[in-house]
C-alpha cells in the first residue's frame, strides 16, 4: 500500500534527511588514503548517535540475505555496485567509494548515497560519478505532480543509455516513509506515462546505479551482501529521498 503523507509529515522526514546528509558528508570528510571502511561507518554513527536516530540499515535482514547487515552504512569499493559490508579494508588511492546511509528519527525515515574518488581520480571514474549523478537529477526532475514512476524510470535510463552504462534491472528506488522500503518500487527503467500516478506527498527514493562496463549483469560475493559488476568494471551509485509536491520535487536529504 501507498501512504501519501501529509506536510506536517514532509517536515519530520526532512529532519531525518538531514541527519542522513550531515552522516553522508561526514564520512566522505573522513574517506582519505589508508583509512578503513570500518573508520568511515564509525563517522556515520558518530553522526546518527549524536541526533538522537536509529540506523535503518543495521540489523536490515531483507529476504535475499543470509545474515543481518552489519553496519550503519553501505561501503562499495571500485566494482562493488551497492550494498558493501564496512570491513578493515584501508582505502588506497584512486579507490571509487560508493556510501549508502539511512536515519530514522521520531518514527520517519531518510536513505541516500553519495560516490567519489579517494586521492587521484581516473577521469573516467569522474565521468561515470557525474553520469550517475545526471541520472538521479533526471529522476528528480521527473518527479512531478501529473507525472508517473514511469517518467521516472524512463528519465533515469536515458542518461544511462546515453553514455553507454548499465544498470542492473532487478534493483532500483522505493517508496520512503515509516520505514526506509515502502510502496512503490521505483525502477531504473521504465516507459513513460506508466505505472503508479505521483501526487502531492508521495515521497521516494531515487538511486541510480550506473555500470561502467555497460552490461547489466551483477554477480554476489560470498557475503551474501555485496554486488559486483560481471565484468569488473567500476559503478557508482547515488540517492536522494524526495517528496513530491504542488511545488515541483523536493530533496529531503541535504544536509
Amino acid at each position: 500500500m501507498v501512504e501519501i503523507k501529509t506536510d506536517a509529515a514532509l517536515e519530520k522526514m526532512r529532519e531525518a534527511g538531514r541527519v542522513v546528509g550531515r552522516a553522508l558528508a561526514a564520512t566522505r570528510e573522513s574517506a582519505a588514503v589508508g583509512v578503513s571502511l570500518r573508520d568511515l561507518d564509525r563517522a556515520a554513527r558518530t553522526v546518527l548517535d549524536k541526533a538522537g536516530a536509529r540506523s535503518p540499515f543495521l540489523g536490515y535482514r531483507p529476504s535475499f540475505a543470509p545474515t543481518p547487515f552489519p553496519a550503519v552504512i553501505c561501503a562499495s569499493v571500485n566494482d562493488a555496485l551497492v550494498h558493501g559490508i564496512p570491513d578493515d579494508y584501508r582505502l588506497r588511492d584512486g579507490d571509487l567509494v560508493s556510501i549508502d546511509c539511512g536515519a530514522e528519527l521520531d518514527g520517519w525515515t531518510g536513505d541516500a548515497a553519495i560516490s567519489f574518488v579517494v586521492g587521484t581520480p581516473r577521469p573516467a571514474d569522474l565521468e561515470l560519478i557525474a553520469a550517475t549523478e545526471r541520472a538521479l537529477d533526471a529522476g528528480i526532475a521527473a518527479a512531478t505532480v501529473g507525472n508517473r514512476i514511469g517518467d521516472i524510470a524512463h528519465a533515469v535510463s536515458t542518461v544511462a543509455r546515453a553514455v553507454d552504462c548499465g544498470m542492473p534491472t532487478d534493483f532500483g528506488g522505493h517508496g520512503i516513509g515509516r520505514q526506509m522500503h515502502e510502496d512503490p518500487h521505483v525502477p531504473n527503467y521504465g516507459r513513460p506515462g506508466r505505472g503508479f500516478p505521483l501526487r502531492h506527498g508521495l515521497t521516494l527514493a531515487i538511486e541510480p546505479m550506473l555500470m561502467a562496463g555497460g552490461r547489466s549483469e551483477y554477480r554476489t560475493d560470498p557475503d551474501g551482501w555485496t554486488l559486483r559488476t560481471i565484468d569488473g568494471s567500476r559503478a557508482a551509485h547515488v540517492e536522494h529521498t524526495i517528496a513530491v509536491t504542488e511545488d515541483g520535487p523536493r530533496v529531503l536529504t541535504l544536509p
